[in-house]
């Protein structure tokens, strides 16, 4: 109960650190720094950064249980034949979308053609190949966004607080909520680095697009374990583990 409580809390706390994170976000798009920085290498850093971001990102879609070990700590991890009996419950060896093979999860996947896809990794790609190629064009190219830089910003955080909470939507509104969580990570750092043009603002909002991730992705390994935990299936080894 005590490890429970802890999680809740540590979930509590990073939602409401990324919303201030949001929040911050809003106060320097309202009242910008008045000293602009016109170092010429700011751009290509910045870029450079994010861009290498989003290819990280784009390779944990495919990569997911060696990149989880990043950001699950302190966690007990699964063998190989929990994980298979824990996806079965007992029925069934298939992971759909590698999520369980469970009507819990159907929330979680979309299918197109009988092929399963997990809607959040979807989106997650989607995004992070749309991120990519639009920091080149701003970054690297001759992308023009003066007059849309506001816009980008709200929308940008419209983007990142839907984002957080795509867990409580369904399949292909849980694809486009976590494209669109993405992209708002590149809106508000695009739209605040054209009103602010500050190295130092534009690392800060790299850390932050990092800390959003992080919660989303703590937010989604804790909707999983409340889906497990919640679950009555007699057969499911993760069920029994709950009873101990």
């Amino acid at each position: 109960m005590s490890q429970t409580l802890s999680r809740s809390f540590d979930i509590t706390y990073l939602v409401i650190m990324s919303f201030l994170g949001l929040f911050l976000v809003g106060v320097l798009t309202v009242y910008p720094p008045i000293v602009h920085e016109n170092f010429l290498w700011r751009k290509p850093l910045i870029g450079s950064v994010f861009g290498l971001i989003c290819i990280f990102g784009i390779l944990a879609v495919f990569f997911p249980t060696r990149c989880s070990r990043v950001f699950v700590f302190g966690k007990e991890k699964p063998s190989r034949h929990y994980l298979s009996t824990f996806a079965s419950h007992g029925a069934s060896s298939n992971l759909r979308g590698h999520h369980p093979d469970c009507g819990n999860f159907a929330a979680h996947v979309f299918r197109i053609d009988n092929r399963t896809f997990c809607a959040a990794c979807t989106g997650l790609l989607l995004g992070g190949l749309l991120a990519l190629v639009g920091a080149i064009l701003y970054f690297f190219g001759n992308w023009h966004v003066e007059q849309s830089s506001y816009l980008m910003v709200w929308v940008g955080v419209l983007g990142v607080g839907f984002g957080l909470f795509q867990f409580r939507f369904r399949s292909f509104v849980r694809l486009f909520l976590n494209i669109f969580f993405v992209l708002g990570t590149f809106f508000v750092l695009i739209g605040v680095d054209k009103l602010v043009h500050s190295v130092a603002v534009d690392l800060f909002l790299v850390a932050l697009t990092l800390f959003w991730l992080f919660t989303r992705i703590s937010l989604s390994w804790w909707d999983h374990e409340r889906i497990c935990y919640t679950c009555e299936v007699a057969a499911c080894e993760f069920a029994d583990r709950k009873k101990r």
